[in-house]
């Protein structure tokens, strides 16, 4: 007959000592090249529903990336990313290992000429992930339109805005630019960036002028939420994406990417109005502040 030994209140059953940890709050290092507080900011693709990571560009750009690595062999070179400091660079490092962009895989688009039959395997196997989501109502696929647009109503979903001697192309529309800090319970502000008590930008009719590098497309005009009137500091609340109550604290972190896209006219010439929104059409000469929320928001 033998007898156990109960183990003391500070120790594991095989006598190891219990260590406590003590939860730490994560913080940004003043050399970090991004706010946020984790560089890979997991989602779903739209189109697919499957898994995506994304990252910042060296053009500050996001890119969505395939969340695992691959072998470098079984991906093209014009396909190859690495991940240096959180920002992702267009080529290889050198390394057996190497990213892949999400829409290179993705399988509600075309497939690409350049996929070898390793990625077309891992493109077959996404294809059957959304099958198997689609089938548990897990991701509902989006429809496209079948309605026709109005021409006559103009309200862009994708706005263009001036600020900080640059044009960017927004993500959502004006009224639903979300701030990105990160609140002191931990999850995202909910506060848009659009604030009524702040002084509005007004939106004009400007030259559709190309940046240096890009193509000179015909002359025409396009409509511009423009902040270049405002204060710096204003006009770096909206490109930082915060709103005014984050914008005076410096060290509440990012919690997602901006959603601001540097704006080429060619590429993004199915963004581009030449007619004012109707708020700012109804205001008379188009040239007030025009940020009130509207019921219908549809691109003609």
């Amino acid at each position: 007959m033998s007898s156990t030994t109960p183990a003391s209140s500070g120790r594991r059953w095989d006598g190891a000592p219990i260590r406590t940890h003590r939860l730490r709050s994560l913080r940004l290092s003043e050399s970090s090249p991004s706010r946020l507080l984790c560089t890979a900011q997991a989602s779903r693709c739209r189109d697919c529903g499957n898994r995506i990571t994304w990252h910042d560009r060296t053009d500050h750009r996001p890119i969505a990336m395939h969340p695992q690595e691959l072998p470098a062999a079984a991906v093209p070179l014009v396909c190859r990313w690495h991940i240096d400091s959180g920002i992702a660079h267009p080529a290889g490092d050198g390394s057996p290992w190497c990213r892949i962009p999400h829409t290179v895989l993705c399988p509600a688009r075309s497939a690409s000429t350049l996929l070898t039959p390793q990625l077309t395997a891992l493109r077959r196997r996404l294809a059957l992930h959304t099958r198997r989501l689609t089938d548990t109502g897990t991701f509902t696929p989006p429809l496209a339109p079948t309605e026709p647009r109005n021409p006559t109503e103009c309200r862009p979903a994708r706005p263009v805005v001036q600020l900080l001697y640059g044009r960017y192309l927004a993500a959502t529309p004006l009224d639903d630019i979300q701030c990105v800090a990160q609140t002191r319970t931990r999850r995202r502000c909910t506060q848009p960036v659009l604030d009524p008590t702040t002084k509005a930008g007004i939106w004009k009719l400007l030259p559709a002028t190309p940046a240096r590098g890009q193509l000179t497309l015909p002359a025409t005009s396009m409509a511009v939420y423009d902040l270049s009137h405002l204060p710096y500091s204003e006009q770096l609340r909206w490109r930082t994406q915060r709103c005014p109550r984050h914008a005076t604290t410096p060290g509440a972190p990012d919690l997602a990417l901006t959603g601001w896209e540097v704006l080429d006219p060619l590429l993004h010439h199915p963004h581009i109005h030449t007619r004012l929104p109707d708020t700012a059409r109804r205001r008379g000469n188009g040239q007030q502040p025009c940020h009130r929320r509207t019921p219908a928001r549809q691109e003609p």
